[in-house]
């Protein structure tokens, strides 16, 4: 199989020939259709993930929409011809989906969304995970919340929005230009610019000065300090899932607020808690066959060949949606 590989940091993916991989027990072979380029991809090529702990010789791609290709011993829930999605390697050692074929921990895939094409299949794993950590696992989002999203318009915040809408949230998110805030618009939140508003002007806009039950921060930085001053008194949570710089609890404090991290790779670094990804994605697929979970998607999508465009795409901050490369094309 054809597969781009990693020979070195902050150099140019290189395309190599690879055996084709044959699945284990417990284990599933997909034939890998399109595999979603995140940010954190990037970083990992750049040399700068450390803590997704993925070093050269490597095959990098942590998002993926497939078909089952073998199934190895001991593996009931998927048959050869499944359509499934997943968020499966390109971390911790584990080869990831920049490949004609993966060998991956069926715990950690579901059927791919029968509304949804392979490329907008794959643009879900990542992003979907994270949000439905936050929101569900951590801040117990239900009917009638507050949730404020911070990046709502970003590849983690555009899934999030939708998933607080569905599950009956009075959603808001910030962005910082036109078009962010028109997406956002268009998923059916209130958009907030964060550019023309401070943190107390918005508040006291939207919440009437109380602060908003859930926020979910995916920008990191000021934007989380900001949620520690907008978070409601006493019953509000706020999450981040890059709250990794230094920050004074004393505002969430003072407010007796409560906060909670969010690390979606743990699985795949540990092997604990596996099976929860995939229940997390088949709740992704019922949304999206419900027509309340809509991936975005950059408007061209890259062969193999063309990887490095794509993860320079992605660099750049100029992608329109998610970046997809088409391993087999």
């Amino acid at each position: 199989m054809r597969a781009a590989v990693l020979t070195a940091y902050n150099s140019p993916l290189q395309i190599h020939e690879l055996p084709d991989p044959t699945p284990g027990p417990e284990e599933v072979v997909v034939r890998v259709e399109a595999s979603a380029v995140n940010p954190l991809d990037t970083k990992i090529r750049r040399g700068e993930g450390a803590h997704a702990k993925m070093a050269p010789p490597a095959v990098l791609g942590i998002d993926m929409a497939g078909v089952v290709h073998a199934v190895g011993a001991g593996v009931d829930r998927f048959r050869v011809g499944d359509e499934v999605f997943g968020m499966t390697g390109g971390i911790g050692g584990v080869p990831g989906s920049l490949a004609g074929l993966v060998a991956v921990d069926p715990r950690l895939i579901a059927h791919k969304p029968a509304a949804l094409s392979m490329e907008e299949a794959a643009a879900l794993p990542l992003g979907f995970i994270t949000s439905w950590e936050g929101l569900v696992d951590r801040a117990g989002v239900t009917t009638g919340r507050q949730v404020l999203i911070h990046g709502g318009a970003g590849g983690v915040g555009f899934l999030a929005v939708q998933l607080a809408l569905a599950r009956g949230a009075h959603v808001f998110a910030t962005g910082g230009n036109p078009a962010s805030l028109e997406t956002i618009r268009q998923t059916g939140a209130t958009a907030i610019d964060y550019t023309n508003q401070t943190v107390d002007q918005y508040v006291e806009e939207y919440t009437g000065g109380e602060g908003f039950d859930i926020i979910v921060d995916n920008v990191g930085g000021a934007a989380l300090d900001a949620s520690f001053t907008a978070v409601k008194c006493y019953t509000g949570h706020v999450v981040s899932a890059l709250g990794w710089g230094a920050h004074s609890l004393a505002t969430l404090s003072f407010r007796g607020a409560t906060y909670s991290g969010v690390f979606t790779l743990l699985p795949l670094l540990t092997g604990r808690g596996r099976e929860h990804h995939g229940d997390i994605l088949a709740h992704a697929a019922a949304l999206a066959d419900s027509g309340r979970l809509i991936p975005r998607l950059h408007s061209t999508a890259f062969p193999l060949d063309d990887v490095n465009d794509a993860y320079t795409l992605v660099e750049n901050g100029t992608s329109t949606g998610k970046v997809i490369v088409l391993p087999n094309l």
